[in-house]
């Protein structure tokens, strides 16, 4: 075989006649046609379900912390150890339902960028969020390297 058709096949090898990757969740050719975000339609979809599911999940929650918050001082202890520590699952149980109503508010926050076409883009950079990040954080605003700078305060 002469070298020049050997390295010829090497590079048809070399560059797939067809896309191995779905664009479910890659770049594809429809994901540029949105505009903030390079993202396709399919995997908006998935996030949004993603997240409707988490915040439901967190209003439940929220709402069975609170009422056995409320419960917690109808037991009707006499020892001032047991109001202590019902006292102090009270104040647990309150502490979490603030992270859970936190929580509770980025994903609102994100689901409202998903509907604004802002949805997977950092908000400091602009630069698009990594997969691995929004399958973990799906509420995430930031990359991680503005995300670093915003914790440490340089942000």
């Amino acid at each position: 075989m002469s070298a020049s058709k050997e390295q010829s096949e090497r590079s048809n090898l070399d560059t797939p006649k067809e896309q191995v990757y779905t664009t479910e969740f890659l770049d594809g050719p429809e994901s540029r046609q949105r505009g903030g975000t390079s993202m396709d339609k399919k995997r908006l979809e998935y996030y949004k379900k993603k997240l409707a599911v988490r915040r439901e999940e967190l209003m439940k929650t929220i709402a069975r912390t609170q009422e056995e918050g409320r419960t917690a001082d109808e037991d009707p202890t006499v020892d001032l150890a047991d109001k202590a520590a019902n006292s102090y699952t009270k104040e647990f149980l309150f502490g979490m339902t603030n992270t859970d109503r936190t929580i509770l508010n980025m994903i609102d926050a994100a689901l409202k960028r998903i509907n604004t076409d802002e949805y997977g883009v950092c908000a400091n950079c602009q630069e698009e969020l990594q997969q691995k990040r929004l399958e973990a954080v799906p509420w995430a605003k930031h990359c991680i390297t503005c995300q670093e700078k915003m914790e440490q305060g340089l942000l």
